[in-house]
């Protein structure tokens, strides 16, 4: 990618599905956990691609045509602000493309997307062991929310809450 030409985003379509799933899997042998990547094609094709999808790809493509990596997000609310923002759920660039700026160009499209649409907010996890991701994303100004936890119910103690 030559330094002065921005970087192909686009929306990705039902024809990405099986890229999108076999994206996801590489993040989570990134993550150090495959074990845990239960989504199908089917449920990633009727969630992305649906009559009423609530979640969204972009994709950041090479000159050379190539999927270099996605940015996968939805939209969350803030009562204080009192506008919609976007939650970046997964952001993955193929390790062959890294250092290249595919993952700021995907970053600063979705923060684009939030200037345009009026969102004051832009968020987003990363885990605590991944050094360089925490570097990257603070040499764009982002910040560690480290006051608050993040708390989750699942499995059988989400079946008990429910009870």
């Amino acid at each position: 990618m030559k330094s002065s030409q921005a970087p192909e985003i686009r929306s990705a379509t039902i024809d990405d599905t099986e890229l999108i799933h076999d994206l996801i899997y590489q993040l989570a042998v990134y993550e150090k956990a495959p074990e845990l990547a239960l989504a199908t094609v089917e449920q990633i094709r009727a969630a992305f691609f649906g009559q009423s999808p609530a979640v969204f790809c972009n994709l950041v493509v090479t000159e050379s045509g190539e999927v270099a990596g996605l940015a996968i997000w939805f939209l969350n609310f803030s009562t204080w602000t009192g506008t919609h923002g976007i939650y970046l759920e997964d952001l993955f660039v193929l390790p062959q493309y890294r250092g290249r700026g595919y993952g700021k160009a995907l970053l600063k499209h979705l923060a684009g997307l939030c200037l345009e649409r009026g969102y004051h907010r832009f968020q987003w996890w990363v885990l605590d062991w991944n050094a360089p991701a925490i570097a990257f994303y603070q040499s764009l100004g982002a910040i560690l929310m480290d006051e608050w936890t993040v708390m989750r119910v699942e499995g059988q103690a989400l079946s008990e809450l429910a009870r």
